[in-house]
């Protein structure tokens, strides 16, 4: 059953959840799995990345916003390295992190991170091992968010919840 983490950002965060995603892709790629979720906004320490660092997919609701997250994955910290690709652009077999914004490729992966705006879970997301739903100050996102939450939990889904500055 797909575990489901909710990383919210505490009020006054100065992030999004654009830049929150990029925090939790670095640390996923470089631990090689999300452990000590409550640290994803902790000071950078550089770590190179663990054998097997599980393949990472970022479900965004439109080319658009699916550009703006490659974007700021080259760009958001000066001295960070995440090898990751627009589904259809990339070599989908060779490339770790991938953006969709139609839903899911055919290759496999272990952790999905879902921006879509939807009250409604992403119909594919069950195939994954790991949800994360990052979740910014935006009272439509958290609205959105909570009624998510609502649904993963009526579907028996472990959940838990992480506040990130």
């Amino acid at each position: 059953m797909t575990r489901v983490d909710f990383y919210v950002l505490k009020d006054g965060s100065r992030n999004d959840r654009f830049g929150l995603t990029c925090r939790l892709v670095e640390r996923i790629y470089h631990s090689g799995a999300l452990q000590d979720e409550q640290q994803a906004g902790s000071t950078h320490q550089e770590r190179p990345a663990v054998p097997g660092s599980p393949r990472v997919l970022i479900h965004c609701p439109d080319p658009q916003q699916a550009r703006h997250l490659d974007r700021l994955l080259w760009s958001f910290r000066e001295d960070s390295f995440l090898p990751h690709g627009l589904v259809g652009e990339a070599d989908i077999e060779l490339t770790p992190i991938l953006i969709s914004s139609d839903g899911q490729p055919d290759r496999e992966a272990q952790v999905l991170i879902n921006l879509s705006p939807e009250t409604e879970p992403p119909a594919f997301f069950s195939r994954f091992e790991r949800l994360c739903e990052p979740l910014d100050h935006d009272p439509a996102i958290r609205a959105a968010g909570r009624k998510r939450y609502l649904r993963y939990r009526e579907g028996g889904h472990p959940l838990y919840h992480h506040s990130v500055g």
